[in-house]
């Protein structure tokens, strides 16, 4: 060592102080120091100078060197250097020999409690990178500093700093991990380094004092120590950490009640501490906890508490004793007088150093215990709580991405306003959940956010690193949508345009729901506007320029009939049910008319049965009614049809039915006309009118005249066997070439002539009908025989008409009618095909039973330490089990695309598949740690596989 003598130019000092920057002598009065861990050292030192205006330039922010001379005066050696940085300057007094000035004399470290921030965020980085990276920052070199970690710590998904310095943001992440940090002096720069550690063997063990007392002042130039206490304090017994992980919410993360004393503390601790505090994610290990686990909290919380329990207090001579040593008391009496607690050793956590120019150096110390299975842990530092919240703008890892970017549990990732860092676009935060006013299990209320969205980042318990989006907001960028220019509606739109606007405006109150797709689909209630609020209607309306389905599986009710008490029933149709009554009443009356007359009576029962099914909807029916007329119009053809019943049409009055072409009424069975009053017309303005029974006999008879006539023709009559003419019992008859004449009285010839000839006759053609071929058909299972009643079907017929329809309740198919023999083809058109294209859906799982058991009770067994742990909630439990997902092969869904189809693999509809899997810890890009527990391979419960 060098002669501090000389390095002091011949002053008699044990004390140099050194300041490069200051060209002038220095002469140390006086010093006190302190050094702890997980603080910084502080020197304060009174100097004298011949120099009368030593200027803060000179100062302030310069490196220092306090060397610390030991030995006899004038051979008095450097013992101890502290070097650091002056962050504190005052001049104390002066006189024509010399100024007394002061400094504060602290590592380069301190100068970070000078960067002070009000925001910033690290995201994916663990508590280590984070200090390095700041550490960094401030142009400290990597062998400025040193990592001895006994842990991994995790990489945290967000970390923020809050209205902290860099130094006091570091200190406290240390601290809240359990890492402490010391200061040595790197021999060849002789400058301080910094050491940041979490174990015991991160302390210097080689450190031996005897207890020896000084006489006076001499101590017979041997170092040692003297007035040793001994402190005690009842601290707390045990510790439970538990928090709770929305990613995981079945899973219990309380930790078992940790005691740091194995038991050894019983009688003189007290008390059991619960910490509910949103920072692990997991429960981890009783034993060995991963490091930020609840179990690893709750250890190094009950640390903390007993690094205070005892504390060993005493003095030195020896100026190398320091923080983080390991001090070893050799006590040389043959009655020993050190307590019990130095046995082992003591862990000097402060030192304080006194010298002056008239006294020697003086070190006082400040120790706990040694103990081999546990370690001095900092006091742990509050976090800051952010009240209120921070603006940020939601984020995508695409540019201009017009939909949500959302991770499978739907939370967001978010750039905050007051970021200053540049971070990979789409990962600017933690990934954030949603605030909404309502939610459940797959139900709630969400509008997806956008990006470049304005929100508002609340935190839980107003921890800086539990940010989650509380609501969104508009800004002169992204424009709210309701202004003063239209302060009176209430508008839900998205960024698809899709609106549900409500007005409140008095007088025009409407509610408008509506999309863009289809032309503007939309549904308008009320008094109805156009964009530029000009009225355009008042009532209800749906409207698309695609198409409208209205579907009721219980029945319709369209009906322009008023309901002035709008608390009715839904349903009240008492005027639609006059209506009815009264149109079957008319059709019963005319059908005793009819019936009278024998002519056809008309089916009534059917009747009967749909008023009874229609009134209040007692059945599935479409009932229309209106009090002013309804009006069935199209340019196209319109259909009035029952595929399977009865048709009636009632009318109070005319039944009107006009054709611009030909008019055809067509029956399987009979086809009957009465009419009770005013007599029945048939006129053909223009062509013949032909009348035929083709398969039987015509009846023409009248109460009254019958007039055939022909007005500019003749009238033909001809029967192939026999033709009668009778009138009160005269008779003319004409069969097989005779002429026969008959009558009770007399025969009245009158003519100018009679002219018998010989035989003649007129051949005339004979009367021929056409012919055709029907009959229905009954729709039978091919393979069972049974009846399929309700079945959709495809009859082809000889002539390649092709007739579709759907058989009833007995499995009848409609009459079918062909003017050729021949075969009739009957296909089911909506009966799956064999085979086709499809995808793979998951009808079932197989989990193996009594092998998962077993199984999982081994892991049980070897899970070393999780007692109190409920089973199943770690995946480990489930370790190595196997289930088998079992898919079907089903047709592709009706909204698959003509793509889809035509890429899709073909297989046998029905046809099923195993897929193996086991539960296993793999890859996850969105769990915090980058793993979680799952089943592997993956497998989605709908695949879709393509063609090879």
């Amino acid at each position: 060592m060098e002669n501090i003598f000389k390095m002091t130019e011949g002053i008699l000092n044990r004390y140099k102080l050194d300041i490069p920057s200051c060209p002038y002598p220095l002469d140390v009065e006086r010093f006190d120091g302190l050094e702890q861990m997980s603080a910084l050292y502080h020197y304060t030192i009174r100097f004298t100078s011949s120099h009368p205006d030593l200027t803060a330039e000179m100062m302030l922010s310069k490196t220092a060197t306090l060397s610390m001379g030991v030995g006899k005066l004038l051979d008095s050696v450097v013992g101890k250097i502290v070097h650091g940085v002056v962050t504190n300057f005052r001049r104390l007094a002066g006189s024509r020999d010399q100024v007394t000035y002061e400094i504060i004399l602290e590592p380069f470290i301190s100068l970070l409690d000078k960067q002070f921030r009000t925001h910033r965020f690290f995201v994916n980085k663990s508590v280590p990178e984070v200090v390095e990276q700041i550490l960094g920052e401030h142009g400290l070199k990597r062998w400025e500093y040193e990592f001895k970690l006994k842990q991994t710590y995790p990489k945290r998904e967000q970390i923020n700093q809050y209205q902290e310095s860099d130094l006091a943001f570091i200190e406290r992440l240390l601290a809240e991990v359990g890492i402490f940090y010391f200061f040595t002096l790197q021999p060849d720069t002789q400058t301080e380094v910094v050491h940041f550690a979490d174990k015991q063997s991160a302390w210097t063990f080689d450190k031996k004092l005897p207890l020896n007392s000084p006489s006076g002042t001499n101590d017979n130039a041997v170092d040692s120590v003297w007035d040793i206490q001994v402190w005690h304090n009842v601290v707390e017994r045990s510790v439970t950490a538990s928090d709770y992980n929305h990613r995981e919410a079945q899973n219990i993360l309380t930790s078992v009640p940790a005691d740091m004393t194995r038991g050894d503390g019983d009688g003189i601790t007290y008390g059991d501490v619960y910490h509910y505090r949103p920072r692990h994610l997991e429960r981890g290990d009783k034993i060995t906890p991963a490091t930020e686990t609840g179990n690893f909290w709750a250890r190094l919380e009950h640390e903390r508490f007993l690094s205070a329990q005892t504390t060993v207090t005493g003095s030195s001579t020896d100026h190398t004793l320091g923080p983080a040593q390991v001090l070893t008391i050799i006590e040389t009496a043959i009655s020993p007088t050190l307590p019990r607690e130095t046995e082992n050793g003591v862990v000097i956590i402060r030192t304080g150093y006194y010298g002056s120019r008239k006294n020697a150096l003086k070190v006082t110390w400040v120790a706990m215990p040694y103990y081999e299975n546990r370690c001095w842990r900092p006091a742990a530092k509050k976090r800051p709580v952010i009240s209120g919240t921070l603006t940020a703008r939601v984020t995508s890892a695409k540019d201009n991405d017009i939909y949500a970017w959302q991770d499978a549990s739907g939370m967001y990732r978010v750039k905050f306003d007051a970021d200053r860092d540049d971070k990979r676009q789409g990962m600017e935060s933690m990934p954030v959940r949603f605030a909404k006013p309502y939610g459940g299990d797959k139900y709630g209320f969400h509008f997806p956010l956008i990006q470049g969205t304005e929100v508002a980042i609340a935190f839980h318990e107003g921890d800086p690193d539990r940010p989650y989006i509380a609501h969104a907001l508009h800004d002169s960028r992204h424009v709210d949508h309701v202004t003063e220019a239209n302060s009176t509606r209430n508008v839900i739109r998205t960024a698809g345009l899709n609106k549900l606007r409500m007005e409140d405006k008095r007088g025009e109150e409407h509610v408008k729901l509506s999309t863009e797709y289809g032309g503007k689909t939309q549904l308008n209630l009320g008094h109805n506007v156009n964009a530029s609020r000009v009225l355009r209607g008042e009532g209800a309306e749906l409207r698309t320029n695609d198409w409208v389905s209205v579907r009721g599986g219980k029945g319709i009710l369209l009906t322009a009939d008023a309901q002035p008490d709008v608390g009715s029933k839904m349903l009240e149709m008492d005027r639609a049910v006059e209506q009815l009554e009264q149109a079957l009443t008319l059709a019963r009356s005319l059908q005793t008319a009819a019936k009278g007359a024998q002519a056809t009576v008309s089916d009534i029962d059917s009747q009967k049965t749909l008023n009874s099914s229609l009134k209040y909807l007692k059945m599935p029916g479409l009932l229309a009614s209106a009090p002013a007329g309804i009006g069935i119009l199209s340019p196209e053809t319109v259909r009035l049809a029952s595929g399977g019943a009865s048709i009636g049409l009632m009318s109070g009055k005319n039944t009107d039915i006009s054709a611009g072409q030909s008019f055809t009424v067509a029956a399987s069975e009979a086809v009957s006309l009465f009419a009770q009053a005013a007599g029945m017309k048939m006129y053909a303005g223009a062509g013949k009118v032909d009348i035929q029974a083709q398969a039987d006999a015509m009846n023409v008879s009248a109460l009254q005249d019958i007039t055939v006539a022909s007005g500019q023709g003749s009238v033909k009559v001809n029967a192939s066997k026999e033709l009668i003419l009778s009138c009160g019992g005269a008779y003319i008859k004409l069969s097989g070439g005779n002429i026969e004449l008959g009558c009770p009285g007399n025969i009245l010839l009158k003519a100018a002539n009679v002219n018998q000839t010989g035989p003649a006759s007129l051949d005339t053609p004979p009367v021929t009908f056409p012919k055709g071929y029907g009959g229905t058909f009954t729709v039978t299972d091919p393979e069972s025989g049974d009846i399929k009643p309700f079945t959709s079907y495809r009859v082809t017929s000889p002539d390649g008409e092709v007739l579709e329809g759907i058989s009833d309740s007995s499995g009848k198919t409609a009459p079918f009618y062909s003017s050729t023999p021949g075969n009739v083809k009957i296909e089911f058109p909506r009966e799956q095909k064999d085979e086709g294209p499809g995808h793979w859906v998951t009808v079932d799982h197989d989990y193996h039973g009594l092998k998962n058991t077993a199984i999982m009770a081994i892991n049980r067994l070897t899970s070393m330490g999780d007692e109190g742990r409920v089973f199943g909630s770690e995946g480990k439990d489930y370790m190595n089990t196997k289930r088998d997902k079992i898919q079907e092969w089903q047709p592709l869904p009706s909204d698959a695309t003509d793509e889809i189809e035509q890429q899709s693999a073909v297989h046998r509809y029905g046809e099923q598949r195993k897929v193996t899997q086991t539960f296993l810890e793999g890859d996850d890009a969105w769990a915090v740690t980058g793993q979680s527990w799952h089943w592997q391979p993956t497998t989605a419960d709908d695949v879709y596989e393509g063609s090879k």
